[in-house]
């Protein structure tokens, strides 16, 4: 699975010991399989160290789910488990959880201060998983340990390769009437793009109109 994260600066190194606590899914290195919302931290993390934005791509290995040594926890979507361990996360009484990984939706800006009113007795807990089914999709995956962080792997690209990947996105919004999250989304997880960053199949010596016609027929098929 292709995973992204936006920050200030490219990763080369992951470094558990300078993740901030208190986080969603508590002190972890946390990655997104949507490219737009990885963008949307870059910029803001950008804004903050008065730098341009970064996005450094990864690639995590799903046999993490099924690994005996790893524990995992997934929320499928918002509900009253994720909100409660939200809560735990947040809260500097709470120093840490048992799981390697936790893959679950954000609480962004709208969902937080919800979760403060909700916090604060404002609304109930009821009100406030009913307003959640209305919310935008989101999605976030944190590696809270050395030994999660061992299924994941940086993807080394060139210029040519992240030109290729903005002409082929773009020509799927004009084509096909699709959003630009649709449309990364859909060929960041395809074969022909991984095909495209693996130097063995010299896929990045073809035009980028060969693999965008590659990559139709593989929608098709």
């Amino acid at each position: 699975m292709k995973l992204f994260h936006g920050s200030y600066t490219e990763i080369n190194t992951i470094d558990l010991t300078k993740a901030k606590p208190y986080k969603d899914f508590g002190k972890a290195f946390y990655l997104t399989k949507h490219y737009e919302q990885a963008e949307i931290w870059a910029n803001r993390l950008g804004r903050e160290f008065k730098k341009e934005g970064l996005v450094t791509e990864f690639e995590f290995d799903e046999y993490a789910y099924e690994d005996e040594n790893l524990k995992v926890l997934k929320f499928d979507e918002y509900d009253e488990q994720w909100l409660d361990f939200i809560v735990f996360n947040r809260s500097k009484r709470n120093s840490t959880h048992e799981y390697d990984i936790v893959e679950g939706p954000v609480a962004d800006d709208d969902v937080t201060q919800r979760i403060e009113a909700y916090l604060a007795g404002k609304i109930t807990k009821k009100d406030f998983l009913d307003e959640l089914k209305y919310h935008k999709s989101t999605h976030q995956i944190a590696f809270c340990t050395l030994e999660s962080l061992q299924m994941l792997e940086k993807i080394k690209k060139n210029k040519f390769v992240n030109d290729i990947d903005d002409a082929i996105t773009q020509s799927l919004v004009t084509e096909f009437d699709m959003t630009e999250q649709q449309a990364i989304d859909l060929y960041f997880q395809s074969n022909t793009y991984g095909m495209l960053i693996d130097e063995n199949t010299e896929f990045n010596k073809k035009t980028w109109q060969e693999i965008y016609e590659l990559f139709k027929a593989e929608l098709k098929y």
